[in-house]
């Protein structure tokens, strides 16, 4: 397959997972930044250009991965649809819902796919967790506590960011397990803080539930820090990481049954490796993904009823 990249930020980071895929012939990058892109072509090998059209116009290229910001995405995935290109995009893939109905008809018109990064789906905790609930391993789910924590790093994530940028990923799993989530309640707030918040969100459906809790106000002694802790009819499994001191990072996966408690094994991989592995695969060969934009699109929306509310400054009950 041939790719090609648009953006050398997280692009950078993507064409060196690509270079180590065995189906992956050509990698073309494309950047604004000259030095950027003359250290990847020294580093990696790559193909660069500092012109996205020499991209979107080879007939060679089979899909543009896109890791620009999400104000570009759909303009650069629906011209790349139509140039007849699959298309690989991080998340959000849109910051509108109309943007995502547009690029729905796209997919649609063109005949070609757009899968997204939402690769929560390939960390093996979150792995653990969903094929537990299919299984029904521990008989079957009645809540699901998950939350996500960070010191004000990454610019923007207050009450109108924060749903779409940083409790995303939460959203996406929840997403995967509910059919059509809506959010139950929502409670939110800024602390007198710009660019911060902290959200408590509930998902309610007749058999079980979801309760997210996301801050990115934490101090910044505060470890970034996400997990989990998920009531079953038989045992609860209890999920913390965070990255230590050096970036370090500590990880656990308990389960508590009748028989006891038992530290389960983390199986240690990439889930960015794996997750664009996944979605190369799915769109050479035409099989079906839990990456596609439509399932993209559900954890969305609940991102926009959220931000809604949030922003109206009122709670949904």
């Amino acid at each position: 397959m041939n790719i090609g990249i648009l953006g050398t930020g997280f692009g950078a980071y993507h064409a060196s997972l690509l270079k180590h895929m065995e189906f992956v012939d050509r990698i073309v990058v494309f950047g604004r930044n000259e030095a950027k892109l003359l250290k990847l072509k020294e580093e990696l090998g790559v193909e660069i250009t500092m012109n996205a059209e020499d991209i979107l116009s080879d007939p060679a290229i089979d899909v543009v991965d896109i890791c620009l910001p999400s104000a570009f995405h759909k303009t650069y995935a629906v011209e790349a649809l139509r140039r007849g290109k699959h298309v690989f995009c991080e998340t959000p893939v849109v910051l509108e819902p109309e943007e995502g109905r547009e690029l729905l008809d796209a997919e649609q018109r063109y005949g070609r796919r757009i899968l997204v990064n939402q690769f929560i789906k390939f960390d093996y905790a979150y792995e653990y967790l969903e094929q537990a609930v299919r299984e029904e391993t521990y008989g079957k789910l009645l809540h699901l506590s998950m939350r996500r924590e960070t010191a004000p790093l990454w610019g923007d994530l207050g009450l109108t960011a924060i749903a779409a940028n940083l409790m995303i990923h939460e959203l996406d799993f929840i997403a995967w397990l509910m059919d059509s989530p809506e959010p139950s309640a929502v409670w939110g707030t800024s602390g007198g803080k710009d660019g911060q918040a902290l959200v408590l969100a509930s998902f309610l459906q007749p058999d079980w539930s979801a309760q997210l809790t996301v801050s990115s106000q934490m101090s910044g002694s505060y470890p970034f820090t996400i997990g989990y802790e998920a009531y079953f009819e038989q045992a609860k499994l209890e999920f913390r990481e965070c990255s230590g001191p050096n970036g370090v990072i500590q990880a656990s996966l308990t389960g508590y049954t009748s028989e006891g408690q038992v530290a389960l094994p983390l199986i240690p991989s990439d889930t960015y490796a794996k997750s664009l592995h996944h979605a190369l695969l799915s769109l050479r060969d035409g099989t079906n993904s839990t990456l596609s934009l439509r399932q993209s699109l559900k954890s969305l929306n609940m991102a926009f009823q959220l931000t809604n509310l949030l922003t109206a400054g009122t709670v949904a009950l």
